[in-house]
């Protein structure tokens, strides 16, 4: 399985971008979006099922940012609207082959494969 990030860039504060996270090969269940600031730890801040079910947000991205997935392309989005400075950061998606996690769905260990991220500047 191999994941391929694409559509970062430098967006100005309050504008748009979406995030796509295209994934290979087969068997991933949970898939879930992280980013790391310079000078911070990763974070999770999304996740999804495969299928699309189970959404879950961060309280820092929650109504700004939606994930979605599609199934039959394999495919993971984040929508990222009205953008803040403190949203730069690379990001990240990764997947595991193991069911979405209710009670830590956004456990860093929980996902197995990783992309090799997509930067994000806002300024």
């Amino acid at each position: 399985v191999q994941l391929v990030e694409s559509g970062g860039g430098s967006v100005q504060a309050g504008e748009s971008l979406r995030l796509t996270c295209e994934v290979s090969g087969a068997g991933n269940s949970c898939m879930g979006w992280f980013r790391q600031a310079p000078g911070k730890t990763r974070e999770g801040i999304a996740r999804i099922s495969r299928t699309g079910r189970g959404p879950y947000y961060v309280n820092s991205v929650r109504g700004r940012f939606t994930v979605s997935s599609d199934s039959d392309k394999n495919t993971l989005y984040l929508e990222m609207n009205n953008v803040k400075l403190e949203d730069t950061a690379m990001y990240y998606c990764a997947v595991t082959s193991a069911y979405c996690y209710v009670r830590a769905p956004l456990l860093t260990s929980h996902y197995t494969i990783w992309g090799q991220g997509t930067q994000v500047t806002v300024s």
